[in-house]
């Protein structure tokens, strides 16, 4: 069967210029959302609890698998598949916070999905992609200045689990490394207060979290911890041992509204890197 020519011109130039208007959507839609998101997080404007997620799901992941420009995502890493993947986005607000979302639907720190067994460590990757903020800061800083937190329910304005990563308060710093020693490998409160809140606090050493799934530690190292999932806050910190072991100190939280606790560990972080200013590089 021979191929006419002029028929075969015809359905290249239509492939041509289907791809061309699928570039010019996504990036239409990116815009739109880039506005959006920025608002949204800035509290200027409402949107659905799963703003993130349509940005997520409807534009940073068909940009990286169709035209492989995952926009207004910084990245979108799918090597595990869709259901183990995650995408980067940097905080709209500006600074040196960025964001983990993962690429399957997940509400956030309550959901039994990241404590599985196999569960994909989200933490671990959030570790993994913290030279972004190096790259934004054009500068390295080291373990102990860079943190990583998934707020409460209620503190959260966003439904899909998303990871925040930065730089720590300054004060943070130095109050974990001056009360080094109330930090063991095992749960327990740790009695100094970190910007003005409590938190039980626990140590796990390596280079990295790949060993260690904060989800499961709080859930199974924590009396209840199951019950009240949503009213609970994660907040990981790079950490030297003053004999000079690496590792990492894990600190939760727990909703407490009569004493003006949220469960708010992003708290912890520092949008500005006020710690990169003062020297401690």
């Amino acid at each position: 069967m021979r191929t006419d020519p002029l028929h075969a011109t015809e359905q290249g130039s239509l492939s041509s210029r289907s791809a061309v208007f699928r570039k010019l959507a996504l990036f239409a839609i990116f815009i739109c959302s880039a506005f959006l998101l920025a608002e949204v997080l800035a509290g200027q404007i409402e949107l659905p609890r799963n703003a993130l997620w349509e940005v997520v799901h409807n534009v940073c992941v068909p940009g990286q698998l169709q035209i492989h420009d995952p926009k207004p995502c910084l990245k979108v890493d799918l090597n595990g598949g869709v259901d183990r993947g995650f995408a980067i986005l940097r905080d709209p607000r500006g600074g040196t916070q960025f964001l983990l979302i993962p690429t399957a639907r997940i509400s956030g720190i309550e959901s039994p999905i990241v404590r599985e067994m196999d569960a994909a460590n989200y933490f671990a990757y959030a570790w993994e992609v913290r030279t972004n903020i190096n790259e934004a800061l054009r500068r390295d800083l080291r373990r102990d200045e860079i943190g990583l937190a998934i707020n409460s329910g209620v503190s959260r304005s966003q439904d899909q689990l998303h990871i925040h990563f930065s730089c720590i308060r300054a004060e943070v710093f130095e109050t974990l490394h001056k009360n080094e020693r109330q930090i063991g490998s095992h749960w327990a409160r740790f009695k100094a207060p970190l910007y003005g809140q409590h938190y039980m606090a626990m140590w796990v050493s390596g280079e990295n979290l790949s060993p260690h799934n904060p989800f499961r530690l709080l859930a199974e190292g924590l009396p209840n911890a199951t019950l009240n999932m949503a009213d609970r806050t994660l907040v990981v910190i790079g950490f030297t041992r003053s004999e000079g072991t690496h590792g990492f100190v894990i600190l939760a939280g727990e909703l407490n509204i009569q004493k003006g606790d949220l469960a708010n560990g992003e708290d912890l972080l520092d949008n500005s890197c006020d710690i990169a200013a003062k020297g401690n590089s």
